[in-house]
């Protein structure tokens, strides 16, 4: 996929442009982890591994900031249990 996840702080969450819709996930801040609460991809475009591109960016984005996650949405928990790669993010 050509776009790329941003961090929208002004909305609290990371989003990525796909198809005509944004599939974003909010998050919290303490102050040395991001806390993901809530994913969300529009309902047209579920199915087609949206969600673990946009969490994938998420991370990344949190890596290269120096944070820690804190899996707070359901979605992200079991994307963290399928990429073992991603356990040093963990707070």
């Amino acid at each position: 996929m050509a776009a790329s996840v941003r961090d929208n702080k002004d909305r609290s969450r990371f989003e990525l442009d796909v198809g005509g819709g944004i599939a974003f996930a909010n998050y919290r801040l303490t102050p040395s982890a991001v806390i993901i609460t809530h994913t969300e991809t529009p309902r047209a475009l579920r199915g087609r591994g949206i969600g673990s591109e946009l969490v994938k960016g998420a991370l990344d984005l949190i890596r290269r900031d120096g944070k820690k996650v804190i899996a707070g949405c359901g979605f992200v928990v079991d994307y963290l249990d399928r990429h073992p790669e991603d356990a040093d993010l963990l707070a």
